[in-house]
Parts: C-alpha cells; structure tokens; sequence
C-alpha cells in the first residue's frame, strides 16, 4: 500500500509540474481546437508508454548508468523542441479573424506531437526511470509494474485533457485567439528555451 501511495502522490506532482507536455496542449488548443488539444493530450499519454515499456524491460537502467546514452536523448528531445519552437516563431501576424493564420494540424499530426514531445523528453526520462529504480521494489509483481505505468500514461491522459478543455473553453479561447500571434511566439519561445536548456545540460552532466 505505500509503494501504491507513492507511486500515485510522485505521478501526480510530476504530472502537474510545467514543461514541454503542457505548453503544446496549451497551444494547441488555443489556437487550433478543443481535438488538437485532446489528441495532444493522448499522444502525450502514448510517449509516457514508450518510457516505461523500455525501463520494464530494463533498458532504464542502462540509460540511468550510460553518460553518452542519456546525453544522445537529451540531444534529441532538445533538437525536437527547439524544432518546434522556431517553427512557432515563424508564425506570421494576419489581420484576420479566422484562425487561417495558424497552420493546421490533422488527427494525427496532433497525436505525433503529443508523442513526440512526451517521448524525446528527458524529464520523463528521469522521472519514470528514477520511480521504478528508486520506489519500486524488485520485488513487486511485473503484472503491478505494469499497471503503475499505465496508471502514470493515464494520468497523464486525464491531467492534460482537463488542460485541453480548459484552454478550449469558449469565453477563454475567444480572448486569447485576439492575441493568438504572440499566444504562437511566447510557447515557441518557450520550447527553444527548454531545449536550449537540455542541450547545455547534457553537455555539463
């Protein structure tokens, strides 16, 4: 019972803290719609299985003691979001009142961006594989492993849909979509700079 308790209080707090999951389904639902929102809340739920499909199967531990290993993933999840970033500050500012400004996103697009960013991100890295490694015991059974990961990639689902509609609302999405341009600029700023920030940390580790 107190490794299930803890399990769920770390994944919540972890869950909530801002990163790169939470400002691509906050742009995505304010400037696109409520389903790129949701989508990118899946795709989001979907990476955090790739994290913990590889540290069940024990490839996390390699990655917690190889330097160069962890380093490449960083370099990857920083090349990706700084991609991303500059792609949003290249948004150009339109008189419109369409949302014709913002380039469109299909079904899948919205749910490889929630994947991606969640896949290639290190803090996940780090977050999943130091749970299992650290609050797991070796002991537990591989069936409750498997349902601690799928309750983290649930939660994830869930926190980030309520971040969805909420940025989706309405009254919320109308007034910001007045300012969407610089809505565009200030998350792709933010990208660049978490991704700067992995690529000089992965130089100084």
């Amino acid at each position: 019972m107190t490794e299930l308790l803890a399990v769920i209080t770390i994944t919540i707090l972890a869950v909530i803290s801002p990163g790169p999951d939470f400002a691509m389904v906050s742009r995505n639902s304010l400037l696109l719609s409520r389903r790129a929102g949701l989508l990118t809340a899946f795709g989001i739920g979907l990476g955090v299985l790739v994290h913990v499909s590889y540290t069940l199967f024990g490839v996390g531990l390699l990655i917690q003691q190889s330097l160069w290993l962890f380093n490449a993933i960083k370099l990857a999840g920083a090349v990706y979001l700084i991609w991303l970033g500059i792609k949003m500050l290249r948004t150009k500012a339109s008189g419109a009142v369409t949302d014709s400004r913002v380039a469109p996103l299909s079904d899948l697009g919205a749910l490889r961006t929630g994947f991606l960013t969640n896949a290639l991100n290190p803090k996940t890295t780090i977050f999943i594989v130091s749970l299992f490694m650290q609050v797991v015991k070796p002991e537990t059974p591989l069936m409750v492993q498997i349902g601690y990961g799928l309750f983290i990639s649930v939660a994830h689902m869930v926190w980030f849909s309520l971040v969805g509609l909420c940025f989706s609302a309405g009254m919320v999405r109308d007034r910001f979509l007045a300012v969407r341009h610089w809505i565009d600029r200030t998350f792709g700023g933010l990208l660049v700079i978490f991704g700067v920030l992995l690529a000089l940390a992965s130089r100084t580790r």
